[in-house]
């Protein structure tokens, strides 16, 4: 009878590559892992990797291995989550991962709800950017994740992972309140009334691979310029204090400015474009109260954020 213990292993080694991120991830010592591994592939009488420079490449053999592996736990994980559906007091805790905006605006009104609601409820709360988020989710590191899309760019989707919308928040050109002069000042005395008008000055955008800088240049380049992309930082903070004291412009979603005042001027954008915000689980996973509990609370709050837009 093979060891679950060492299945999940070599499940992880096929995930992570390496064994010391396997040793990282599932708090063992690389050696304890190798040892593990060697005894699963005494086990069953077959080799199950080999090394390709400090990586390791797992068999054919192996890789029959790892997807009823992922079919176990997903068992296992259906058959928990059934057992906590059973009980009268919803417990336990939530692997949460989030990005930024989502952090600010949707958090912390929801950790409120959640304590006084679900007390015995723990939640723990890491920020990620979405597709790393995502992945990680999948791979069992997080319980729940939070994540966007942007318009025409389809966030990765893992066959193992749900996906329920949240809400949608508008995308503005962002660019300095009037009268605040900067670093732009010299290049740029006209009233900036739409994107066209940016064409000549600096911008901020999220580092390369993020989906909000491909989105971001690619609206720009519909517009018809190339952006001067002076600053970069995935701190959407550090990108709004860039243009309010005038020496960058961006795009900036709306739920940015929850809470809090708008100290920028915000021009719309041709189309209108929305990003769309969306909660993702494991399906063998989501019928976990604490889990369902932290949904509703995160919708629910969503939904009275709207209500305040509206209003």
């Amino acid at each position: 009878m093979l060891e679950l213990k060492r299945l999940r292993l070599l499940r992880e080694l096929h995930i992570r590559g390496t064994l010391a991120d396997v040793a990282a991830v599932m708090q063992y010592s690389p050696s304890a892992v190798s040892q593990q591994l060697a005894l699963l592939e005494k086990e069953v009488g077959v080799p199950l990797f080999r090394k390709v420079g400090r990586r390791v490449q797992l068999t054919a053999q192996a890789e029959i291995l790892v997807e009823h592996t992922a079919e176990l736990l997903e068992t296992l994980e259906r058959a928990e989550a059934d057992m906590s559906a059973s009980l009268t007091t919803v417990t336990g805790t939530v692997k949460l991962a989030v990005f930024q905006s989502a952090a600010l605006a949707l958090i912390p009104a929801m950790l409120t709800s959640m304590a006084q609601a679900y007390p015995d409820v723990r939640i723990e709360m890491v920020q990620r950017e979405p597709e790393t988020a995502l992945h990680e989710t999948w791979a069992r590191d997080f319980d729940l994740v939070v994540a966007e899309q942007y318009p025409g760019h389809a966030a990765p989707l893992h066959p193992e992972l749900d996906r329920v919308v949240l809400t949608t928040d508008a995308i503005r050109l962002a660019v300095p309140a009037d009268g605040v002069s900067g670093g732009m000042s010299r290049l740029h005395t006209e009233p900036i009334t739409s994107i066209a008008d940016t064409a000549q000055l600096p911008w901020v955008m999220e580092p390369r691979g993020a989906a909000s800088r491909h989105w971001a240049e690619q609206t720009c380049r519909q517009a018809g310029f190339e952006p001067d992309v002076r600053f970069e930082t995935a701190d959407l903070q550090a990108q709004i204090r860039l243009i309010e004291s005038g020496n960058a412009v961006g795009l900036m979603p709306d739920l940015m400015w929850t809470g809090r005042p708008t100290p920028v001027s915000l021009i719309d954008l041709p189309e209108a474009p929305r990003r769309t915000i969306f909660t993702s689980a494991r399906r063998s996973s989501r019928r976990r109260p604490a889990l369902l509990a932290c949904r509703d609370l995160l919708q629910q709050t969503a939904e009275e954020l709207a209500a305040e837009d509206r209003s």
